[in-house]
């Protein structure tokens, strides 16, 4: 097993990476947030881009028709309410009083038919949602209807979900922009503004109050409830070594580092840090790790060679090279193994199948060889900006090895491995064998939302499965009658995922966040949320 190189002491000098403050004008110290997320978001388009970092970058910008409460409840967001006719066939919202974008334009009831439009075309949930619909028709500015061909009870489910991508309203001019090409600019009518001119792609990205946000009802509960922003400013630093963030946070030059690296944890867990640093798990449904191979390249378009991978897998050895084996405070144990296709706290979970997992590499080879694909060229893409998925990437990198395949890592950063994921190219002209990667378990919760397990070809996912039984269960769960009838949908899902191998879980882990002890309010659940936070 591999085990992740300890990084540099947390004394490494900030160097080049030493924050400073542009040349405008700037609130005072205490009225900035500044933040270190856990990887460049690159493409700022939250439809086209399904990062997770470009999902975060757009809570603060944009807003939800409605919002979503750590407990999993649905609350009313930008709407006032809607009513349901025609037995579930008519859906009718009302928009609250005074929504306005950035640009100082009214949220509309068209504007919100253009983003559920261009949203529907990218989005596993929202293909479903619009292969029902029928008519989406603007009533008047503030009230727009939804006329379905068949009924479509978990509209509402469609319309929340913090899963990538999410339902963000934009204005219609950006909505009608082609849903397979990127937006380049981000103006919503989130309690934030973009701060366009300032952004420094790898570097900085910010963002301002937005002084016309009217907040929704109600206490704030992950994206529920009131979002009031107590920052005038928030600033995102891009710092892909885990020392330099490190001694930021210790220093007091950052406010909050998403995701520490776990051996950096005893430092702050210990001394003057531990009174001026909190290490907290936000997110209790966990990060699940997945390995993507490409369906339609060899070698992983023989599903036999997929199942090989599944023989061979330890998921233990992934997860202590993520997070290590030291605990935080509730959670002694970070790691989690025997994952399925499903999360282990959601109610589509089950063990069906989970045999396959049999940490053998012997046996794999057997069966690799048997597949005829001995010694066949893999192309691995590796983000070593994103601690997580480079320690998964190097226990991967020699399991295959391992294996037999004849391993071609290559290394660049997050962005350019989104970029290139979406390449259908041959191995020989930039094309690409699989990737490692990580989705909250919130992702995993649901058919409605887990992209990874879909099998509906090129529309899926990048890695592109082909897999008409999954499909037709996943339809089954849509339209189930009950929830023995759901659960009965999914348990099937898994079993032909352990068949046809959509992608490799790897393991499960809860990634604690820090942040000094003088922020309150953080929100508990994901993604990371900059409303209600205050400098106590």
């Amino acid at each position: 097993m591999i085990q992740r190189r300890s990084l540099m002491g947390a004394t490494a000098a900030l160097g080049a990476a030493t924050l400073s403050a542009p040349a405008m004008a700037q609130p005072a110290r205490d009225r900035v947030l500044r933040y270190v997320p856990h990887a460049n978001p690159g493409n700022i388009d939250p439809f086209t881009n399904t990062a997770f970092v470009a999902r975060d970058h757009a809570y603060l910008v944009f807003d939800q028709l409605y919002g979503m409460t750590e407990r999993f409840e649905i609350r009313p967001q930008m709407v006032q309410g809607h009513v349901v006719e025609n037995d579930g066939l008519l859906w009718r919202f009302t928009l609250r009083e005074g929504l306005k974008f950035h640009d100082n334009t009214p949220v509309r009831g068209r504007d919100c038919i253009a983003s559920i439009r261009r949203w529907g075309r990218r989005d596993a949930f929202g293909q479903v949602l619009m292969a029902r619909v029928a008519e989406m028709t603007e009533e008047s500015d503030r009230v727009f209807s939804i006329r379905l061909n068949k009924a479509f009870p978990k509209m509402l489910e469609a319309f929340s979900k913090v899963t990538t991508s999410c339902l963000f309203i934009m204005p219609e001019r950006l909505a009608n922009v082609d849903p397979f090409q990127n937006i380049t600019e981000a103006v919503g009518s989130g309690p934030f503004r973009f701060i366009r001119n300032e952004w420094n792609p790898g570097s900085r990205l910010a963002y301002e109050r937005n002084p016309d946000y009217v907040p929704a009802q109600g206490a704030p509960s992950m994206t529920a409830g009131g979002k009031v922003a107590h920052f005038d400013r928030v600033e995102w630093h891009i710092m892909g070594d885990a020392a330099t963030a490190s001694a930021a946070l210790q220093a007091g030059e950052v406010d909050w580092w998403e995701q520490p690296t776990a051996d950096l944890f005893p430092s702050f867990l210990r001394g003057r840090n531990a009174n001026n640093i909190k290490v907290e798990v936000i997110n209790n449904t966990g990060l699940i790790g997945i390995f993507r191979p490409n369906h339609q390249a060899a070698p992983f378009n023989n599903p036999a060679v997929r199942r090989a991978v599944l023989t061979a897998v330890n998921q233990m050895d992934f997860m202590t090279a993520v997070i290590g084996t030291t605990g935080v405070e509730g959670y002694a144990d970070l790691r989690r193994e025997g994952i399925g296709y499903f999360a282990p706290d959601s109610p589509s979970v089950s063990t069906v199948g989970l045999d396959k997992l049999r940490k053998n590499v012997a046996a794999a080879r057997q069966e690799l060889q048997a597949a005829g694909a001995m010694g066949a060229r893999l192309v691995l893409m590796n983000a070593t900006d994103l601690s997580s998925i480079n320690a998964s990437t190097l226990v991967g990198e020699a399991l295959f090895r391992a294996m037999g395949f004849n391993v071609e890592m290559v290394s660049t950063d997050w962005g350019t491995v989104v970029a290139r994921r979406a390449s259908r190219n041959p191995l020989e002209q930039g094309g690409w064998s699989g990737f490692f990667t990580f989705w909250s378990g919130v992702d995993h919760w649901n058919p409605a939302s887990h992209a990874s397990i879909r099998g509906h070809g090129e529309n899926a996912w990048p890695g592109w499965p082909v897999i008409p039984a999954m499909e037709a269960q996943r339809d089954a769960w849509f339209d189930a009658p009950d929830d023995a009838a759901a659960k009965a949908a999914t348990t099937e899902m898994q079993r032909i995922a352990f068949e046809e191998v959509p992608y490799v879980p790897t393991g499960m882990y809860y990634q604690p966040t820090a942040y000094r002890r003088n922020l309150t309010g953080m929100l508990k659940g994901q993604p990371p949320l900059f409303w209600n936070l205050r400098r106590g």
